[in-house]
């Protein structure tokens, strides 16, 4: 009788054991984000590819710039042996992401609260100054005062859209969904000045850096803790081995301090 009951204790008390830990347990072992591309060779990654420096399609009409580079190196270096890109607007990226439309975003998005709160922000691994681009035409806009009355490009769901809607209360802002298109619109006159970050202009200029450095990051959706842990730790080590620098190089300007210039950046709030 006492050796049942000493069974029918210990029975007890493994089952409360495994009701406790199994939760966690099962749910580590659930998270294939990262095992899973690694299995399939392939990840989708998605970007704009028409804002360059940053991605847009080259000469051969492949995707190039630096979210692509560096994308490319992130996966290489996880074992991922292809990278799929898909083209998507700035403002379909976070619903994109969860809809598993792509596995993961790489097109410098800034971290913002609201954001954080439905998808997953790798660590840094961009910084992106906001200028004032005018028509090189242009003798009376010079900084952000003076664009009071003025009609104000941006780019759709950009934190430079967050930024002038923000601070620019006596300007139009004008939201496009592709940065090649607000572009055109300023050569053409149909706008007085864009909001946007380091830009290869043609008939443009700047005329005021803004004072905010905007970091940007990678999106994973949530609850992918194998596969964020692993694009950190591949992104630390391309900051540490030089890789990073050597692309921003290649594709921002020779001589940008990416690395230099993240560490004063901040993310969006």
């Amino acid at each position: 009788m006492k050796r049942r009951l000493l069974f029918r204790t210990a029975g007890a008390i493994a089952l409360a054991a495994a009701g406790l830990c199994g939760p966690s347990l099962a749910a580590a072992q659930a998270d294939d984000s990262l095992s899973r591309l690694q299995k399939a060779g392939v990840v989708k990654v998605a970007n704009t590819q028409e804002s360059p420096p940053w991605s847009y399609l080259g000469a051969d009409n492949l995707p190039a710039g630096y979210d692509v580079a560096v994308a490319r190196e992130i996966f290489r270096r996880l074992g991922v042996a292809k990278v799929d890109f898909v083209a998507d607007k700035f403002k379909h990226f976070i619903d994109g992401v969860n809809a598993k439309k792509y596995d993961v975003v790489v097109n410098s998005l800034a971290r913002t609260s609201e954001r954080a709160k439905v998808v997953d922000f790798t660590v840094p691994y961009t910084v992106q100054d906001f200028r004032l681009w005018v028509h090189e035409r242009n003798t009376d806009i010079q900084d952000a005062a003076t664009l009071k009355g003025k009609t104000v490009g941006v780019s759709a769901g950009t934190t430079n859209e967050m930024w002038a809607r923000n601070n620019l209360p006596s300007s139009e802002i004008k939201a496009y969904d592709g940065g090649g298109f607000v572009f055109n619109d300023l050569v053409n006159g149909r706008i007085d000045s864009i909001v946007d970050s380091y830009f290869n202009g043609y008939k443009m200029k700047t005329v005021n850096k803004l004072p905010i450095k905007s970091v940007g990051a990678a999106v994973v959706p949530k609850n992918s803790p194998a596969l964020l842990a692993a694009m950190d730790k591949a992104i630390g080590d391309m900051i540490a081995d030089g890789t990073l620098q050597k692309l921003a190089d290649q594709y921002v300007a020779p001589g940008f301090d990416m690395v230099g210039n993240m560490k004063k950046g901040s993310a969006w709030k």
